[in-house]
């Protein structure tokens, strides 16, 4: 889950963490699959409360993989867009990431499926979603947990970050969106995205914040069309009559 990502940062923006306020660089993705292995915006902390944004490659690279061939058979073996919260610290991949990477993830909006079966249907349907925060904008800016790793670009030799964002246990709005495996991206406010990026965080507050599940009444959901993937405008409204509402 939370495959697929989307952000907007409008020209002379500004973000402010530990006091500190800095202007970011504009940047427009409607939709990026994580599937693409490519780039995206994550918060870097670094000593004394200073941070940045970077741009890293979204899928964490194990420490072990030495080729890019043993990085596609990986691929095939298991994912590793995401990572667990429950089980973040138990991760012989995860876990040292978990103690001493913690990064934020920046985002506008993400999507996501839901399986219903219509009357007369012989099968479950997916609907697709595009889900946010409330906010007084049309793409706020907000914050999921992750984690990163540096690693070696095979075929640069450059030296770069790669991330995984932390998931969690589905809120009663994602809980019904995401309903087959009821999950959702462990999505931070401002006190706990800081709490997050602290560097001696102890390992019981870790699991804490990776678990935390952003309250529903602060989300918002609306379907899009299915084949959002390849629209103009991937997060437009699009109403499926056959479909119940979500309850909120």
């Amino acid at each position: 889950m939370c495959n697929y990502n989307g952000i907007k940062i409008n020209k002379a923006a500004t973000l402010e963490l530990f006091q500190r306020k800095k202007t970011l660089q504009e940047m427009e993705r409607a939709l990026q699959s994580g599937f693409d292995y490519s780039d995206w915006p994550i918060v870097k902390p670094y000593t004394n409360n200073d941070w940045n944004v970077e741009m890293a490659h979204w899928e964490f690279v194990a420490p072990w993989t030495k080729s890019a061939q043993a990085l596609k058979e990986n691929r095939k073996k298991y994912a590793t867009l995401n990572a667990t919260s429950e089980r973040l610290l138990e991760s012989k991949l995860f876990r040292e990431a978990a103690l001493k990477r913690r990064c934020l993830v920046l985002s506008s909006g993400f999507y996501e499926w839901r399986h219903y079966q219509p009357a007369g249907a012989k099968k479950p349907i997916t609907y697709p979603y595009h889900l946010t925060i409330a906010s007084e904008t049309a793409m706020p800016l907000f914050f999921m947990a992750g984690i990163y790793q540096p690693t070696v670009d095979f075929e640069t030799g450059e030296v770069k970050d790669s991330f995984a964002i932390i998931t969690t246990a589905a809120n009663s709005l994602m809980s019904q969106v995401h309903n087959l495996k009821k999950r959702m991206p462990t999505i931070l406010p401002l006190h706990l995205a800081e709490e997050w990026l602290h560097p001696t965080l102890p390992e019981e507050r870790i699991t804490a914040i990776a678990s935390y599940q952003y309250p529903s009444n602060e989300m918002r959901a609306h379907t899009i069309r299915k084949d959002f993937r390849t629209a103009p405008n991937p997060g437009e409204h699009f109403d499926y009559p056959e479909l119940p509402l979500l309850v909120l």
